[in-house]
């Protein structure tokens, strides 16, 4: 499989975030649910452990490693089945990130416009393919795929050039 980059910069209240979308013939919340949900997560990027309730988990990104450190994410908005989105600790680093989502249906087809919030210096020829790989494992976990069929390398460094270019 050959990726291609689907993801532009865009600029929202002045600052610049990388958007990508995809399209799910699901209702929103169905696709909610492989966003949000711990054990549907776990399918295709981590897990969370924790009370959502209290605006705070741990989130595990398994899909990296068997046993990762958990990065505390805070969460902003949690607008069900609608819109989403929260802050991280990227790895434990210090250097967040600000990470949305939003849901639009239509007919029982769902597009999700995915984004996140680039800082400064953002390395943009990474980020780019890694959110297009998870996003695809994110649809083959959501349709009952294989996910281990999305291989990181279809993205990176193949799609690395393409995204630098749109760095801000």
């Amino acid at each position: 499989m050959t990726a291609t980059r689907t993801g532009t910069v865009t600029m929202i209240d002045d600052v610049p975030n990388l958007v990508l979308t995809r399209t799910f013939g699901s209702p929103a919340e169905a696709v909610w649910q492989t966003f949000t949900e711990s054990d549907r997560l776990r399918d295709w990027i981590g897990y969370w452990e924790g009370d959502p309730t209290m605006g705070r988990v741990s989130f595990f990104m398994t899909a990296e490693a068997d046993d990762p450190e958990p990065s505390q994410y805070t969460i902003l908005e949690c607008d069900r089945p609608r819109r989403f989105a929260g802050n991280t600790d990227a790895e434990g680093t210090g250097a967040g990130w600000h990470l949305w989502f939003e849901l639009d249906e239509t007919a029982g087809v769902t597009t999700l416009t995915f984004g996140q919030r680039l800082s400064p210096g953002a390395d943009v020829g990474s980020i780019g393919p890694g959110w297009e790989y998870y996003l695809d494992r994110a649809m083959a976990a959501h349709e009952g795929q294989d996910v281990s069929a999305i291989v990181w390398d279809d993205y990176y460094p193949g799609l690395r050039d393409e995204y630098a270019a749109l760095a801000p």
